[in-house]
């Protein structure tokens, strides 16, 4: 054995958290187990053995090495094996394969449990490298029957700059779209035993609506999120919306033109039942035109509206509480991003890092057993304290009044089952189950605004009316 155990065991590290994100787990316990028995008893073996059980809590081969790093007599056959196929030369071949630059290998894929129907079904997405290149999406149920699959070449495309980039987008455009076509109910022939389900061959690009809402200067409300269709556009050199606007120059409107209607849908304050402003500006607030008497929750500058060539944008200009678009799709979510259902404000959050390593004592590990979680949901108090914190089941939450991971029985405005977050593809979305009050997103940046599109300030809502463009 090399003396260079500590460098091994950070590669052994490192490998391991690279086969859980590809979703071999049972692969990441044994490197994880086998290095950990190898080489001094000390916390860096301890913390690689409290790694894999944070991977599986039940793993066997868990408590061989654990036996081992004892010096318990016993039968440590799987262990020995793992211990003789994760060799140095072996753990070195994979980190450097891992962390190699060049694109010829295939990229990570996706894994993600998606619950429908009261039935669990696994995604798995695949790429098989600029040799092969061929992207595969399987759908399972029942524990490992192969419902359906999806194929797409892009053997078109493996000469662009951005090539790495592309397939990503690619992938996870497809990932999205077998979750959504199970969720239509368009694989229910095959699931009933009426069709045969088999490997499909498609063509076209992936119809996926979850869109991402905006977050830098004047992106589209209607831009989708799948970045395989995005770059395409981009290498195009589409001129911006400014450079169109220049070239096509529109005439300023007049001072006393009114160009866009905010009708007011609730309001607990009184006030006007809609505002109109005049010209092709509008502060949100106290201070501007639309000024929403009585409402607490609103900044005396909380945003602007402008109206520019055609289009209305809505543009967040921080510090206030923010102003919510109510969701038409499912639309992509970020760690901090804040989103309204019913009279409650949430948040999304990040999961920290694991503090219940090995103690200096030692203790190995000393934790409850935990559930495999991607993300958790604050619930924000008035003044910003955070309330309730419930952290998502795999990789699903559910919000509602009466089913589901959190709950608000007492508000009103709450449906039943109102709406999923659930992560996908690495992308954690949000969609609102056919609620009745819908489901409202902080606004960042700038945003373009539809007709008929709801927004949210506080406890008021108003609907855009562009009829009169």
């Amino acid at each position: 054995m090399s003396d260079n155990v500590s460098g091994v065991r950070a590669a052994a590290g490192r490998v391991a958290k690279w086969l859980v994100d590809k979703g071999r787990p049972d692969e990441a316990v044994a490197i994880l187990c086998a290095w950990a028995a190898q080489g001094p008893n000390d916390s860096e073996g301890q913390t690689l053995l409290a790694e894999a059980l944070r991977v599986d809590p039940a793993a066997k081969i868990a408590q061989l090495a654990f036996e081992k790093m004892e010096g318990i007599a016993g039968d440590h056959q799987s262990l020995d094996a793992a211990i003789a196929h994760y060799t140095e030369a072996e753990v070195s071949r994979v980190d450097a394969e891992m962390r190699r630059p060049s694109f010829r290998r295939a990229q990570m894929g996706f894994n993600n449990n998606i619950k429908f129907r009261d039935q669990v079904f696994h995604v798995q997405t695949e790429d098989s490298g600029l040799d092969q290149p061929h992207i595969v999406t399987h759908l399972f149920a029942d524990g490992g029957r192969v419902v359906k699959s999806h194929k797409r070449s892009y053997a078109g495309e493996v000469d662009r700059a951005d090539v790495s980039e592309y397939v990503r987008g690619l992938m996870k455009a497809q990932h999205l779209e077998m979750v959504a076509i199970l969720r239509e109910g368009r694989f229910d022939a095959i699931l009933e035993g009426r069709e045969i389900g088999g490997l499909q061959l498609l063509t076209e690009l992936p119809n996926v609506d979850v869109r991402k809402l905006a977050s830098q200067k004047k992106a589209r409300a209607e831009a989708t999120s799948a970045v395989a269709i995005q770059p395409v556009a981009e290498a195009k050199s589409v001129a911006p919306i400014q450079a169109v606007a220049q070239a096509t120059p529109v005439p300023a409107p007049k001072e006393q033109e009114r160009l866009f209607t905010l009708h007011v849908l609730r309001c607990l304050t009184g006030g006007p039942d809609r505002y109109e402003p005049n010209g092709s500006q509008a502060i949100i607030g106290s201070s501007g035109a639309i000024n929403l008497p009585g409402e607490v929750f609103a900044h005396s500058k909380e945003a602007q509206l402008s109206f520019e060539g055609g289009r209305l944008w809505l543009e967040d200009l921080g510090g206030g509480n923010g102003v919510f678009l109510r969701i038409r799709t499912p639309v992509e979510l970020g760690s901090g991003d804040e989103f309204v259902v019913g009279d409650q404000l949430l948040r999304v959050d990040a999961n920290p890092v694991p503090d219940d390593g090995p103690d200096p004592d030692p203790t190995y590990f000393y934790s409850s057993p935990k559930w495999p979680t991607a993300f958790r949901i604050v619930q924000v108090f008035e003044g910003g304290a955070n309330g309730a914190s419930v952290v998502a089941r795999g990789n699903t939450l559910q919000v509602g009044s009466a089913i589901g991971d959190l709950i608000f029985p007492d508000d009103p405005l709450v449906a039943e089952q109102h709406c999923l977050i659930e992560e996908q593809a690495g992308t954690v979305v949000l969609t609102d189950l056919s609620s009745r009050t819908g489901v409202f997103v902080r606004i960042r940046g700038q945003q373009e605004l539809l007709h008929g599109d709801e927004l949210l300030i506080g406890r008021t809502r108003l609907v855009v009316d562009l009829s009169k463009r």
